[in-house]
């Protein structure tokens, strides 16, 4: 008896093993230290030897470097998005919510974002899409509550916000930047205690958006 299209059994796709989602994650962790400290063109032979895996499991995991940065890319946007939530979860004072946020983004080192979004890679890629919206509508929703409070000045946006962040976390290319920890959060704070409300001067220009951030981006690029 032959199978008819409506009696054809269903054909399973086979679950990743835990070993080879392990593998993955450490391929990602190991990516995003390295383009931290040298950059998005590190060679494809360290990634594998820092994430302890063969350059057949990586190649296999992300045949071309694109998928490689894209991977790292939604990676950080997830783990800072995840920071902002929390902050906003489990501190009562708006203000301290958004200053605990920015300390702990800055040790995700989101500055690497920016080099790395310069590649040559699908900015608009659905995953990327969806992630970068729900990073916006955290941090946004951490920005308006402290404005609402009135503890966070009202003549800035979540942009200033973050291009202080990217600025202060971008390491120098090519090292490791030893003891470059101490300097970010000191000044962050710095930043931080001029964003308090009331403010103590007058800033010129406007308050920048985040989507200010992206039409500066695909002028340069």
């Amino acid at each position: 008896m032959t199978s008819t299209p409506d009696t054809a059994p269903v054909r399973r796709v086979p679950r990743p093993r835990a070993d080879a989602l392990r593998n993955r994650e450490r391929i990602v962790t190991a990516a995003r230290e390295m383009f931290v400290e040298f950059g998005p063109q590190v060679p494809y032979d360290e990634v594998a030897r820092r994430a302890g895996v063969g350059n057949a499991t990586l190649y296999r995991n992300f045949p071309e470097r694109a998928d490689l940065v894209r991977e790292v890319v939604l990676s950080l946007m997830a783990r800072v998005t995840e920071l902002a939530e929390r902050a906003a979860e489990e501190e009562a004072d708006t203000f301290a919510a958004l200053r605990r946020f920015t300390h702990a983004a800055a040790d995700e080192r989101i500055g690497a974002l920016c080099p790395m979004l310069d590649g040559a890679f699908d900015k608009d890629h659905p995953d990327l899409t969806v992630e970068r919206e729900r990073l916006e509508e955290a941090v946004q929703g951490l920005v308006e509550r402290a404005q609402h409070a009135g503890r966070l000045r009202s003549d800035i946006g979540v942009g200033d916000l973050m291009v202080a962040v990217s600025q202060l976390t971008r390491p120098l290319p090519g090292t490791a930047c030893v003891n470059f920890d101490q300097f970010v959060h000191r000044h962050l704070q710095l930043f931080l205690d001029g964003l308090e409300a009331p403010a103590r001067s007058e800033l010129p220009g406007t308050a920048a958006t985040l989507e200010d951030l992206r039409r500066d981006s695909c002028r340069r690029s």
